[in-house]
């Protein structure tokens, strides 16, 4: 038998594939190699253990005499199903009573409840998916918009794994090479041709630095874009933050400093989520201690950000005022867009001459709504959809480290093949970058990672 943190792997396991509650339907998965025999046990219509793969049978769910439901059954032969073992979902009326008398009647005939994430775990064991691919499956589940369903579809479909283990492979082939020569070290030889090594190694390497890149947008698409509001008290913060989100999210108030703590907010531009942040206003010295607890909060919200909108008083605040004020910003990772807000209080043409020098200032009136088309449309430029559109994109932090690693390891071949170090070298270098590319896609795992990253999906999946 076989066991993964102490639970027989080959036992047929059932849950509830569909949001537990009251519904239209609801969806049992069952999974195993006597799912098939189990559920044909229960049914009353065709005989499940003769059906064909993948076609759907209607019948009724028994018990002794006492008809439970009636519902359709989806036959899915091993090896294939999604866990490339025998499986059926049952389609039954979704009360919750019903799906509860269903699920007992498969666990007297020896199933089990799966565990958080064990359908997919079964179908990465039983090579149905690599691990980057199955941890798409939890991204794709927890998609809220256009983009991160895009980016956790291609992974799921193989996106960057594919031409990483193509090249892994090669280098699997040299480092086998490299090994053989030093069993015939004492005659000399050289089985590993260093120019094709050191052109595979520049390729695999350059492949890998231009994924690393893309992982604050793959990042930030999955989990949506921080962007923070912010600005002096006063400046019209959180009229943006409601215009933004069309909704009275945040209190609005003549009197400086109303808002202390920071509020989040999501929507969504063009397919992206910007996870939308308004923050209490900063200004140098307060007397009131919860406020400078809010505008500590800010900072380092602004330290989080991908995006900072600050927002400024066209009327109240001087050119030398909002160089000083913007100067902090220019050395941090992030894009800054300045707001000049209440321009609906101004005379347009002298607020763009007094700050003529800033040709990046966005003007707009945050209580009207003047200029959010402009301030969409900016926000839309800062996200690079052309890289977004590319089928390889990294969203997920373990194979960021990964890859990281693997890069680490590959700049360490290329300098030691610079200045002609030892096979031995060489063949460690690459041995360690072989091990963190195999991570990625689950050649090289513990159980504790595998729970680690299964246990994190919604029992059913």
């Amino acid at each position: 038998m076989s066991y993964y943190h102490g639970r027989n792997i080959e036992e047929t396991i059932c849950a509830l594939a569909t949001p537990a509650g009251v519904g239209a339907i609801g969806v049992i998965r069952v999974s195993g190699n006597h799912a098939i025999e189990m559920v044909n046990q229960i049914f009353k219509g065709t005989n499940l253990e003769e059906a064909l793969s993948h076609t759907l049978h209607f019948g009724k769910i028994m018990e002794d005499t006492v008809v439970i439901d009636e519902v359709l059954a989806s036959v899915f032969v091993a090896p294939k199903s999604y866990t490339g073992e025998h499986t059926i979902e049952l389609s039954c009326h979704g009360s919750p009573y019903i799906q509860q008398r269903i699920l007992e009647l498969l666990i007297k005939r020896g199933a089990r409840l799966a565990q958080p994430g064990e359908f997919t775990l079964r179908a990465f064991l039983n090579k149905k998916l690599d691990l980057s691919q199955a941890e798409a499956v939890a991204d794709l589940i927890a998609s809220n918009s256009e983009m991160s369903h895009k980016t956790a579809m291609n992974q799921m479909r193989g996106g960057f794994s594919k031409e990483i283990m193509l090249l892994k492979e090669q280098l699997v082939n040299f480092a086998s090479l490299i090994e053989l020569e030093l069993d015939f070290s004492e005659e000399d030889v050289e089985f590993a041709s260093r120019p094709e090594l050191k052109s595979l190694v520049q390729k695999l390497f350059g492949l890998i630095q231009s994924l690393v890149q893309t992982f604050k947008m793959g990042n930030a698409i999955k989990n949506g874009v921080p962007t923070v509001i912010a600005g002096r008290p006063n400046a019209g913060k959180s009229t943006l933050l409601n215009a933004l989100v069309k909704e009275e999210r945040a209190i609005v108030s003549a009197i400086a400093g109303t808002t202390r703590d920071t509020i989040e907010e999501a929507f969504v531009i063009d397919g992206i989520v910007f996870r939308l942040i308004d923050t209490a206003g900063i200004r140098e010295h307060t007397s009131d201690v919860i406020e400078s607890i809010g505008i500590e909060k800010t900072h380092e919200k602004i330290r989080q950000a991908s995006i900072v909108l600050y927002l400024f008083d066209v009327l109240e605040t001087s050119l030398v005022q909002l160089e000083a004020e913007l100067l902090p910003f220019s050395s941090m990772d992030l894009v800054l867009i300045p707001i000049g807000n209440k321009i609906d209080l101004a005379d347009a043409k002298q607020i763009r001459e007094k700050f003529s020098v800033r040709t990046d200032i966005l003007y707009l009136s945050s209580k009207d709504q003047t200029g959010m088309e402009q301030l969409n449309a900016r926000l839309k430029q800062v996200i690079d959809k052309d890289q977004i559109n590319n089928d390889v994109i990294l969203t997920n932090v373990r194979h960021y480290q990964a890859l990281s690693l693997a890069g680490e390891s590959l700049q360490n071949v290329l300098e030691s093949m610079s200045i002609g170090r030892s096979g031995e070298l060489l063949a460690f270098d690459i041995r360690k970058s072989i091990f963190h590319l195999g991570e990625i896609v689950g050649d090289i795992t513990t159980d504790d990672l595998l729970e680690n990253i299964f246990s994190k999906f919604c029992i059913g999946k």
